[in-house]
């Protein structure tokens, strides 16, 4: 009988050590910086034109009791359009989920967009929104220069570091 209960302690906690290992394992820590997510280079190439470093400042909670953001904002050098990079690090990936959803509600229509993070859209004003893991991210270009494609690109390439 102590050997069956041994079993089952062993197992019992073998099995709590597993599932917390792979809440901690899915959830992404805010680095430092969270601009250099991305970086003034990325967006210089990716947009076609020379953009300074990135100006960080806090993005506000989208409801009580959820995290701040950093904003990164992307003056062009010359003519152009400012980028605009807010990101938010959740403590879970079912707390960014529930966000993202409750959200999405304010920029409906939302547009699907295939193959960026766990699950992104475009919204009316062509601004995108994006979450993987416990990550939720927004790029918008200002101005009639606004093409989605290359928000895609960036929005992939910040998704792809996370």
């Amino acid at each position: 009988m102590a050997k069956l209960k041994n079993r089952s302690l062993i197992a019992a906690t073998f099995f709590l050590v597993t599932a917390c290992g792979v809440q901690f394992a899915s959830a992404t820590e805010a680095p430092a910086d969270p601009c250099e997510l991305l970086p003034a280079a990325t967006v210089s190439k990716t947009l076609g034109q020379a953009y300074g470093a990135p100006q960080a400042s806090i993005a506000p909670r989208p409801y009580a009791n959820t995290v701040q953001g950093t904003d990164c904002r992307y003056e062009p050098k010359g003519a152009g359009s400012r980028l605009w990079f807010r990101v938010y690090f959740d403590p879970s990936p079912s707390d960014a989920t529930g966000l993202f959803a409750k959200l999405k509600m304010f920029y409906s229509p939302p547009t699907p967009i295939a193959g960026v993070g766990d699950e992104a859209y475009f919204d009316p004003a062509h601004a995108l929104h994006a979450r993987k893991g416990n990550v939720r991210f927004y790029l918008q270009l200002a101005g009639a220069s606004a093409n989605e494609s290359q928000l895609s690109s960036l929005a992939s390439q910040v998704a792809g570091q996370l």
